[in-house]
């Protein structure tokens, strides 16, 4: 693989920024960010994204390619929990392995906005319309996750509820926010990008920056939790992503996907969610361990994606279209 490309990305400000936050915790700095800015940043960098996708789905229309990349995303996102759960009862019962199964089925925003800053560094264009497909593969591994449980388990004592299952699903903060600044987007096209420009890209780069430090500071606390995941869970937080990228491009190259789409989609396909489904799973299936699905997302895959996966992706995807 070309070293320049993982260079490329590693020297990015918000990736060694993300580096800053870790060093902070392993030489016990002081360091902290106040709870509620973190929460703030998120759901601004949710906004953000949304809303400029919105904006470039109008423009680019609803074509074929839109259509079928959006129905591609969905397939992962219900495919990956389903086969990875058979890899994880190997080792995990059921509550564990359809948590963990879930949390990768679903995706991590802040993943997907970092390969999009690496994509503008390197000057490769890619589509507004991969918001959509950010925003239609958070839900389904939720539901898949927990049809897992129910099919898998026969315990009568849990309590499961369906609209609540839903709810969370797709009323929770982080979807709600980014399918409505996408549909807001969508409504209001080029008027509404210039008058909100200043705030949503004048911004955006110095708030990702600050929250990927932050995301250092968690990451590097949550790596002592590994000492419970054992290597199973390790290796398995490494060679997923993978598996699921490599299973993602070929999909691209087939649907007729520009290069930096393909990225964009390889990259939701790797990632995992630390955010929404983690939520999701501690109120519907709270038999299963905290620690197992939140630290190999946020400590493994996480860091994985951001500092090797990206880059490797690209170079997978540069050599299939050539």
């Amino acid at each position: 693989m070309d070293s320049s490309l993982i260079i490329s990305n590693f020297l990015n400000p918000p990736v060694l920024f993300f580096f800053l936050g870790m060093i902070a915790v392993f030489v016990k700095s002081d360091l902290e960010i106040p709870a509620p800015i973190p929460k703030l940043f998120s759901l601004y960098l949710l906004f953000a994204i949304g809303f400029k996708g919105g904006v470039e789905l109008i423009k680019s229309g609803i074509t074929q390619e839109v259509v079928l990349t959006l129905l591609a995303a969905m397939l992962m996102a219900c495919f990956v929990p389903i086969y990875t759960f058979f890899i994880l009862k190997l080792k995990l019962d059921t509550y564990d392995a359809a948590a963990i199964a879930a949390t990768y089925g679903s995706i991590s925003a802040v993943t997907f906005i970092t390969a999009s800053a690496f994509l503008t560094e390197l000057g490769i264009s890619f589509d507004g319309y991969m918001v959509a497909a950010l925003a239609l593969m958070e839900s389904p591994a939720i539901i898949v996750g927990l049809i897992l449980v129910n099919i898998f388990t026969v315990d009568e004592k849990r309590e499961f509820s369906w609209s609540e299952v839903l709810k969370e699903a797709f009323l929770n903060s982080s979807v709600f926010l980014l399918v409505g600044s996408l549909l807001i987007g969508f409504l209001t096209g080029e008027h509404g990008w210039h008058v909100l420009e200043p705030f949503t890209q004048g911004l955006f780069y110095g708030v990702l920056t600050f929250f990927l430090l932050d995301m250092g500071l968690v990451a590097a606390r949550r790596i002592k939790d590994l000492q419970k995941t054992g290597v199973f869970l390790i290796l398995f937080a490494i060679l997923i992503p993978i598996v699921n990228a490599g299973i993602a491009i070929p999909l691209a190259k087939f649907i007729g996907m520009s290069q930096g789409d393909a990225l964009l989609f390889a990259v939701l396909c790797a990632s995992a969610s630390y955010i929404a489904v983690p939520a999701a799973m501690r109120m519907t299936v709270p038999e299963a361990n905290p620690s197992l699905y939140v630290s190999t997302a946020l400590a493994v895959t996480f860091p994985f994606n951001i500092i090797v996966g990206i880059p490797l992706y690209l170079y997978g995807i540069n050599l299939f279209w050539r």
